[in-house]
């Protein structure tokens, strides 16, 4: 099964396949074990920051071991490629699936990107996500610039993509408000289109919410903010308890909580069992 086959099975079965960011070595433990507990797909997912911090080679053989080494049915995919270059770059290190973001730009230039990259994408068969209308990012405002039924049909149609991360009030990083998603928006979007549509920014979001969202559309949801966070806030406590100098042993109590963390939130979007 291939990702587009997943999030097609994701469709049918009104379910959602949750994505995570990694970080490096421990978190991307953290993923691993807990979608090895709750027998778990995953879709392991790098930032250009992630590859630039890692190495592209690195991190791909990274997922790609520990996917093995776990026994769960995983792919590899590119969040937010800001670039054509890196779309191309990861293309060639064999990742399942790219997402093209170039959703600050206006329409018809996030079009015609996407479009290329869904051309230079089909050679290798591999899932092409893009991002269409405005999902506030680490440090911007939140709020406006809602995707619509009537541009994502045309854009879907204009590009070929395979997946669509839609704007309905979810935003990247921490909230400064309680998020509040466009349920009918999303429906609306869910009608006027057949494609798979995305969340991004699900860190923070109540439960419930996520799940009215995967009800009437979502089958991909977006995780990274809360997997660093989780993270560096226990590693940060308990280097305030201890003089131990082995991060052999401090390391590891920071990812048990990343797994905690996880298994509740894989048991949120309704597991896909393949």
């Amino acid at each position: 099964m291939n990702v587009k086959q997943l999030l097609k099975q994701c469709q049918q079965d009104k379910c959602a396949v949750l994505a995570t960011n990694f970080y490096n070595l421990e978190t991307l433990q953290g993923v691993m074990r807990a979608a090895q507990k709750t027998q778990s797909p995953v879709l392991l997912q790098l930032t250009r920051s992630s590859i630039d911090y890692m190495g592209l080679k690195q991190a791909v053989a990274m997922a790609r071991q520990a996917i093995a080494d776990y026994g769960v049915q995983g792919w590899i995919h590119l969040d937010h490629g800001g670039s054509v270059e890196l779309v191309a770059r990861c293309l060639d290190a064999g990742f399942d699936s790219v997402m093209i973001d170039a959703s600050e730009q206006s329409f018809e230039v996030n079009v015609e990107t996407s479009r290329r990259v869904v051309e230079m994408a089909a050679p290798y068969g591999v899932n092409v996500e893009a991002e269409l209308g405005y999902v506030a990012k680490l440090g911007q405002e939140q709020g406006g610039g809602f995707t619509t039924p009537e541009e994502a049909k045309l854009f879907v149609q204009q590009t070929g993509v395979d997946a669509l991360a839609v704007s309905i009030g979810s935003a990247h990083g921490f909230y400064k408000q309680a998020p509040k998603l466009d349920i009918e928006r999303l429906a609306q979007i869910h009608a006027a289109t057949d494609v798979a549509l995305v969340l991004h920014g699900s860190s923070g979001i109540p439960h419930d919410m996520v799940q009215q969202a995967i009800a009437n559309g979502i089958v991909k949801v977006n995780l990274a903010t809360e997997i660093k966070d989780t993270f560096m806030r226990n590693l940060k406590g308990i280097l305030t308890t201890t003089d131990e100098i082995d991060l052999r042993k401090v390391f590891p109590k920071a990812t048990d909580a990343v797994v905690e963390l996880l298994i509740e939130k894989y048991g949120v979007v309704k597991n896909l069992q393949l």
